[in-house]
């Protein structure tokens, strides 16, 4: 059964109140503190940063999550968990007053897959996807929000593959792609908290603008 979604959220440094917004969900096996850690190396002034646990109990037990069950083929609480993602995140945005247009989200692995799941329903400032991978027939919205791609070239858990394709279909939807690969396994490496940032910046300061 699907648990809330109990996050970490940590304000903008300045103690100003945020403009934008960014969410962060961690992997397969993970929890939010997992990510969390990643905050102190994001510079992103007026960013609101929020890394939620995923609903679900990982088969090891602990303290570790999961966004579905991704030892089953059938991906046993995929749906579930994808309506619970957006509705949290719409809600969030809503009560911080926060536009989903200065709002990224961001996943790890299956973080990263779940991300592209539910934010190309929803009109984001943009999507991250770190070391992830696409589900299949994913819907995507008219005018879906960009999305960043980084993939580690030696990543022995999600194959390098899996990140390729993912550009491509992706790209044949009508989305825009910003693709990186880099040095390294299953990893966020310094670069790409970087490239990260950078997305971020860039495309949330677009929302900002707008409105």
């Amino acid at each position: 059964m699907a648990d809330p979604l109990n996050a970490i959220s940590i304000a903008p440094k300045n103690g100003e109140k945020p403009t934008r917004l960014l969410a962060v969900l961690h992997g397969w096996g993970a929890n939010a503190q997992d990510l969390a850690s990643l905050a102190p190396f994001l510079n992103l002034p007026g960013c609101q940063m929020v890394f939620p646990d995923a609903p679900f109990s990982h088969p090891q037990g602990g303290p570790y999550r999961a966004w579905y069950a991704l030892e089953r083929e059938d991906r046993l609480g995929l749906s579930d968990s994808v309506q619970q993602v957006g509705d949290w995140l719409q809600n969030l945005t809503r009560s911080m007053e926060i536009p989903l247009s200065n709002t990224v989200l961001a996943g790890f692995s299956q973080g990263g897959a779940m991300t592209l799941d539910v934010g190309l329903r929803l009109p984001l400032a943009g999507l991250c996807c770190l070391s992830g991978y696409l589900h299949p027939n994913i819907p995507a919205r008219d005018n879906p929000p960009p999305v960043a791609i980084a993939h580690g070239r030696e990543d022995l858990v999600v194959p390098l593959d899996a990140a390729r394709q993912t550009r491509e279909m992706l790209t044949a939807l009508g989305v825009s792609v910003d693709y990186r690969e880099f040095d390294g396994g299953h990893e966020i490496p310094p670069e790409i908290i970087l490239f990260l940032q950078s997305f971020v910046e860039e495309k949330s300061a677009i929302g900002e603008k707008a409105e």
